[in-house]
């Protein structure tokens, strides 16, 4: 943990003078370590002159941000307007029941994270999934089944 937060405070110095630098130093903070620790929101808040109260409000309020390390594979299903007219929501509950993980959370044997996203960037091909670092377009539930085939499939 003390490598992390010694990241954490680099990060947080880096951003110290950047008007606006809240979101950026959390998105630096999440791309260093996999998620926003809750032991960074004091680190952050004294580096930047905020709050902790401000820190962590902006850190639970968008989903975008972890407090908890992903699954190592994270499963993220479209919901925005076009993927929710293809049938995003009863996606995203077919991908929870299938990998026994509720959404925004991480499974307890830490294989895999279900996440609710808004907008992949695929609307005209919906409903869109993202398994990992590869985009999918126009899945199904029967394809999600076979692009899930052995990603941390619940026991």
């Amino acid at each position: 943990m003390q490598d992390a937060l010694a990241a954490v405070r680099a990060i947080a110095e880096a951003h110290r003078d950047v008007p606006g630098g809240l979101l950026p130093a959390l998105h630096a903070v999440q791309d260093a370590l996999g998620h926003v620790p809750d032991a960074a929101v004091p680190v952050l808040a004294q580096a930047l002159n905020r709050s902790r109260a401000e820190v962590h409000g902006v850190v639970t309020y968008y989903h975008h941000f972890r407090r908890t390390p992903p699954g190592r594979t994270v499963v993220q299903v479209c919901r925005a307007e076009a993927c929710q007219a293809c049938g995003g929501e009863e996606l995203l509950v077919h991908a929870e029941r299938t990998l026994g993980c509720a959404r925004h959370e991480t499974r307890a044997d830490g294989a895999v994270s279900v996440e609710a996203v808004y907008c992949l960037g695929l609307c005209a091909s919906s409903p869109a999934v993202q398994i990992g670092d590869q985009l999918h377009a126009r899945v199904t539930p029967e394809k999600l089944d076979r692009l899930l085939a052995g990603v941390g499939r619940a026991s």
